[in-house]
């Protein structure tokens, strides 16, 4: 499934705040309540133990995948795009049911991620700093 947000903020911008890996907690505090750099990799703590996350090496296309991993090596890849509309911007992010086993853990996956997306456009909004 592929969830999105329209943003007023010109795509190039979005896309450079979205994968700084520091603004996680600010739009995305449904992964990433904390993320911190230790021995180059971004880890994200979580419940379950410390998770990390690496973004698709910068790029023209404004592709945003990452993938997360999970202490037992469990690797979800997260398909992200930051496409033009108009002078703002279209985000796209496409789950996948994967391991979530009842429906009541699909919806609030999607819940949780459209939540996140529906952030991005104040957090911008919010920034005392240049776009990163």
């Amino acid at each position: 499934m592929t969830l999105s947000v329209t943003l007023d903020t010109p795509p190039d911008e979005v896309y450079a705040y979205i994968v700084d890996p520091r603004n996680l907690p600010v739009w995305a505090a449904g992964l990433a309540p904390s993320v911190e750099l230790r021995g180059g990799a971004w880890c994200i703590d979580t419940p379950s133990g410390p998770w990390t996350i690496a973004f698709a090496e910068h790029n023209a296309f404004r592709v945003a995948d990452h993938v997360v991993t999970q202490p037992d090596g469990t690797r979800q890849l997260n398909p992200m795009r930051v496409l033009p509309n108009g002078l703002g911007s279209e985000v796209t992010f496409t789950v996948f049911r994967g391991e979530v086993s009842t429906d009541e853990e699909w919806a609030s996956l999607q819940h949780t991620i459209q939540a996140d997306l529906d952030a991005l456009g104040p957090a911008l909004q919010r920034r005392t700093h240049p776009p990163v």
